[in-house]
């Protein structure tokens, strides 16, 4: 199981999000809750906006449970797993001028 100290950045995978928290789980099967209180300095409103099912997010271990159940806290800390943004587009030399030259056909193929 796992083997975390407090302190240590984990990483896990959403499994819950209730009004009070979200739930984590780990890859080797332990799991940790981030209470509410621990999600932001400010009022948090709805504990959704924080994150998603089966999303993958970093947390602080502020707590230990037992070896495999942990008090996580994601304040203070860049917690979202960064994406690589591979499908972003990029303006060439001539812009976006060989897209506005075909607009019309493909708008006519598509009537038909």
């Amino acid at each position: 199981m796992s083997t975390y100290k407090i302190g240590d950045i984990v990483s896990g995978k959403v499994t819950g999000i209730e009004n009070y928290g979200i739930f984590i789980v780990f890859e080797d099967g332990g799991s940790g809750l981030i209470h509410i209180s621990e999600m932001s300095r400010s009022f948090v409103k709805n504990v959704g906006d924080y994150a998603n099912i089966d999303e993958i997010i970093n947390a602080r271990v502020i707590g230990i449970e037992d070896e495999s159940h942990y008090k996580l806290s994601i304040i203070d800390l860049d917690y979202r797993e960064k994406k690589n943004n591979f499908n972003k587009i990029v303006e060439t030399p001539n812009g976006f001028e060989s897209l506005r030259n075909k607009l019309d056909e493909w708008i006519n193929e598509k009537k038909v």
